[in-house]
């Protein structure tokens, strides 16, 4: 076992001997992506290329459009400038791209691994980037990036931890896809479950007649059709006193309790313009239409509390049970029908516009056998899927420790 001493780095502790430090702006240029202001707002989810143009912030894996022309075609590292839970990790850039005006690119000016750079910089960045508060600077600069020190062995060492990264971590990646690929699977069958229950019903045997309405097809005879409004009116009480602190939010289709006292987030200095909701109602998300297709924009009250007024709150008039009007209207979001009622260019609805959607009325007692019914498999379903993302987190754990371990040099990768 090789000679240990101590870095004086706190998140790095023990390194070999024979390891140096030195700043990134020993061995980097570091500088803000080219033209960066073309691609803020005009590139944004187009696809007029295939040179993609990477953002600090985005969903697709730090791409945000492409584009014909490159402004880089180097292999080089990229950082997102922004700080916090949602910022890209660094990644490593080979051939042509374009970058967004918040992104950084390091580009090597002395020999060095680029590759045992990335993996280095991913313990280091994280270290780095939540120690700084967010109140006192936003965004990292590229004097903080030049300040950072980064450990490196002999080059050939960088080559043959590289190496060994590459394939360790490919390895791990292609066990992440398969188990994302079985989630995925899972979440789509959960959708599909749904959306036969709440339109055709239990009963495969009942005689069935058509909606009228292309995306549900036929639906049990004996249902009856109105619209929401039939069903539900607009509950419109505003916390205006400001007595009520039970803070709700809707997130990922369920509606759930939020610190009121929080700092993270965007939150307002008042809150007696929210809503006052009680158990049982709807919460809508009708806003950003076009711009935002993924989101799930449907969630039922489990509790009184308030939340934003910009949700419409759907509150019950007639003997009904809510929860089957929640998984219908859910059903009604994932086939994606609220983005057609906004008249093409519509980046939200009210309620009177929301209120004229056709929905379905089974029976009370099959209401409920249908709720009874969805809630069981659902469970079940979420049971396997919770499993399964526990085994990513054990996966990334695994990953990120492997990577920490051999770019600190407390596991060395054999010379051949």
């Amino acid at each position: 076992m090789r000679e240990m001493k101590d870095s004086g780095i706190q998140w790095a502790g023990l390194i070999p001997n024979d390891w140096s430090k030195v700043r990134l702006r020993d061995y980097y240029v570091i500088e803000k992506g080219k033209n960066a202001q073309k691609y803020t707002v005009e590139y944004i989810g187009k696809n007029e290329g295939n040179i993609p143009v990477y953002s600090g912030q985005t969903d697709n894996d730090g791409v945000m459009g492409y584009v014909n022309d490159c402004d880089y075609d180097v292999e080089s590292c990229l950082f997102s400038t922004t700080v916090g839970a949602k910022a890209m990790s660094p990644k490593l850039l080979r051939g042509k791209f374009c970058l967004s005006q918040n992104c950084l690119i390091m580009k090597s000016i002395k020999e060095i691994d680029n590759s045992f750079m990335f993996y280095e910089l991913n313990p280091l960045f994280d270290f780095e980037r939540h120690s700084i508060p967010q109140y006192m600077q936003p965004s990292l600069r590229i004097d903080d990036l030049n300040k950072f020190i980064v450990l490196l062995p002999s080059l050939e060492e960088q080559h043959r931890i590289s190496a060994y990264l590459d394939a360790k971590c490919s390895e791990i990646d292609a066990l992440t896809a398969d188990i994302q690929s079985q989630i995925d699977t899972l979440e789509q069958y959960k959708r599909s479950v749904i959306t036969e229950a709440v339109t055709k019903g239990l009963n495969r045997d009942v005689e069935m007649k058509e909606s009228g309405i292309e995306y549900v097809g036929k639906i049990p005879a004996s249902w009856d059709m109105h619209p929401v409004y039939y069903y539900f009116g607009e509950r419109k009480h505003k916390n205006s006193l400001g007595e009520e602190q039970n803070l709700l939010s809707l997130s990922y289709g369920n509606i759930i309790r939020k610190d009121i006292n929080t700092r993270e987030g965007l939150l307002p200095e008042s809150f007696n313009t929210y809503n006052i909701v009680e158990a049982g109602d709807i919460i809508i998300r009708p806003t950003d239409l076009q711009n935002d297709k993924r989101s799930l924009r449907t969630g039922l009250v489990r509790e009184h509390g308030i939340i934003t007024s910009a949700y419409i709150d759907l509150m019950p008039v007639r003997n009904i049970n809510t929860e089957y009007y929640h998984y219908l209207l859910h059903a009604f979001d994932v086939m994606k029908v609220f983005y057609n009622m906004g008249n093409g260019v519509r980046q939200g609805l009210n309620f009177s516009e929301f209120s004229r959607l056709m929905v379905f009325e089974p029976s009370l007692a099959e209401q409920n056998s249908i709720v009874d019914y969805l809630n069981d498999k659902c469970e079940q379903i979420n049971t396997v899927i919770s499993e399964k993302q526990d085994q990513l987190a054990t996966l990334d754990a695994y990953k990120k420790s492997t990577i920490y371990e051999y770019v600190t040099g407390k596991k060395e990768v054999p010379a051949v």
